[in-house]
């Protein structure tokens, strides 16, 4: 069985992660059908006729609780989204908590029967989306309902926004911001130095020497975001082999981590770590400290992050830093996809929990996040768009990091993908462990290799995890 999300990645990624900046042109196409979602009255939460105005038959007075990752783009643009449902819902009360330990704490609440209404299922201990599917909520309803201007939600998103959300044929995660990946510096440090952004691991290496001689480090990591290279390095050799690379990956292939174009990556990061080209005590560091050793203090020149890095650094960044992105490099000069291509996809997945007390109050506060006003605050005040179409201006809200995620996505074109291995199968927190051994020096390319692949084995051979195949 395909899921669909994959079965359609390159036609949604392709257009809609283009057109999402660029919110002053670009082509868009129609959203993807709806099909009608359950009734809420059923599963929790209703209790009131369903109407243009409550959609989700929400019942009068009630309470609707949301946990939300408190990560790069904190948690209260959801707080704003909440003021605005409570005032079309009188009476009731919406409440947002934070949280940077989404399955630690959310777990044991499935387990009991008692889950959140809404959850931000993101972070770096964010709920396998493979051991919860069966207990999340459909969202097609929510994509069928009017938005608070009077609209059809689906004619006011950016096409196959259901794609990245849907598994197993069950759209059950909005997904609701833009997200593309790539390497960010300062463009005052580099035109101060003369040095030019790197487009291979050659480039990368010799720029990696002349930070050196500047008494500066190439990069820096913290514990919780060491696999922030692990990111890299995937969407490196994706980029350097093609399918071949990202469907061996998706599907869990024995020996995965062996093809050479992953190992290619590896041991040129391997060759940076010995020539000291990382700041030193990355696992023993708090993931915003080590990045603040870049934007702010500018111990080293690159960081590989998502572009949710601004909002988040934006209190520790350096005055006339001027952030900008740049594709991940290729191995070679001659790769499969061209070195502008970019992994992008909506992300920061919402669910709606089916055995929550209020699935009609969760289903509306994403109609609340999905309303021009809400999606506005949120391009405006973190940075990054939402899947809610054209609300980005031209100049980026005056943002350089922002302004270059146009220009790669223009450059990148239909040149974008886009995989979902491991958060479905939840392995991040264990490949957490294998690579901060692994920056810190304690395990080679080889020794990565070794415990990548251990993981990955782990998930194949367990047969009590559902596997979602992938053939696209």
């Amino acid at each position: 069985m395909t899921t669909p999300n994959n079965l359609s990645r390159r036609l949604f990624l392709q257009r809609a992660a283009v057109g999402t900046l660029l919110a002053t042109g670009g082509s868009t196409l129609l959203a993807a059908c709806a099909s009608s979602g359950g009734d809420d009255k059923s599963s929790g939460g209703g209790g009131a006729d369903k109407t243009a105005d409550n959609p989700f038959g929400m019942a009068a007075k009630a309470t609707v609780d949301a946990v939300i990752f408190n990560g790069g783009y904190g948690y209260d643009y959801v707080s704003f989204a909440a003021d605005i449902a409570q005032k079309k819902q009188a009476g009731s009360t919406f409440k947002v908590a934070p949280s940077t330990q989404i399955a630690q704490q959310l777990q044991p609440r499935f387990v009991g029967g008692n889950p959140p209404d809404l959850i931000d299922n993101s972070g770096a201990n964010q709920i396998g989306f493979n051991t919860i599917l069966d207990q999340l909520a459909p969202l097609d309803d929510v994509f069928e309902a009017n938005n608070y201007e009077g609209t059809k939600i689906a004619d006011t998103l950016y096409p196959g926004a259901k794609l990245p959300g849907t598994f197993d044929g069950k759209f059950v995660a909005m997904n609701y911001v833009l997200t593309l990946y790539g390497l960010w510096y300062s463009e005052a440090m580099f035109k101060e130095n003369g040095w030019e952004p790197p487009k291979t691991y050659d480039a990368l290496l010799d720029l990696g020497a002349k930070a050196k001689a500047k008494g500066k480090y190439l990069f820096v990591w913290g514990k919780e975001a060491a696999t922030y290279y692990h990111t890299l390095a995937v969407d490196s050799a994706i980029k350097e082999g093609g399918d071949e690379v990202r469907l061996a990956l998706e599907n869990l292939k024995e020996k995965c981590w062996s093809l050479p174009q992953l190992q290619g990556v590896f041991k040129a990061m391997e060759t940076m770590v010995k020539n000291g080209y990382f700041v030193p005590g990355g696992a023993g560091t708090q993931f915003t400290a080590a990045q603040a050793k870049w934007s702010n203090d500018q111990q080293a020149i690159l960081y590989p992050s998502g572009s949710w890095i601004e909002n988040e650094m934006k209190k520790a960044t350096k005055s006339g830093f001027q952030m900008k992105g740049i594709p991940e490099p290729t191995l070679t000069d001659s790769p499969k996809l061209p070195y502008e291509s970019l992994r992008s996809a909506a992300g920061e997945p919402f669910v709606v929990p089916a055995k929550g007390k209020n699935v009609a109050g969760g289903k509306e506060l994403l109609r609340a996040m999905l309303s021009k006003e809400a999606a506005t605050n949120f391009a405006k005040t973190r940075l990054a768009p939402t899947i809610v179409k054209g609300l980005v201006p031209a100049d980026g809200f005056g943002s350089t990091a922002l302004q270059s995620q146009t220009a790669m996505l223009d450059a990148a074109g239909t040149n974008i993908f886009d995989y979902q291995v491991f958060g479905l199968y939840g392995m991040n927190t264990d490949q957490l462990v294998v690579w901060n051994s692994f920056l810190s020096g304690q395990l080679d390319a080889a020794g990565l290799t070794k415990g990548l692949q251990q993981i990955t084995d782990k998930v194949r051979n367990d047969s009590s995890v559902k596997k979602i195949p992938v053939t696209k």
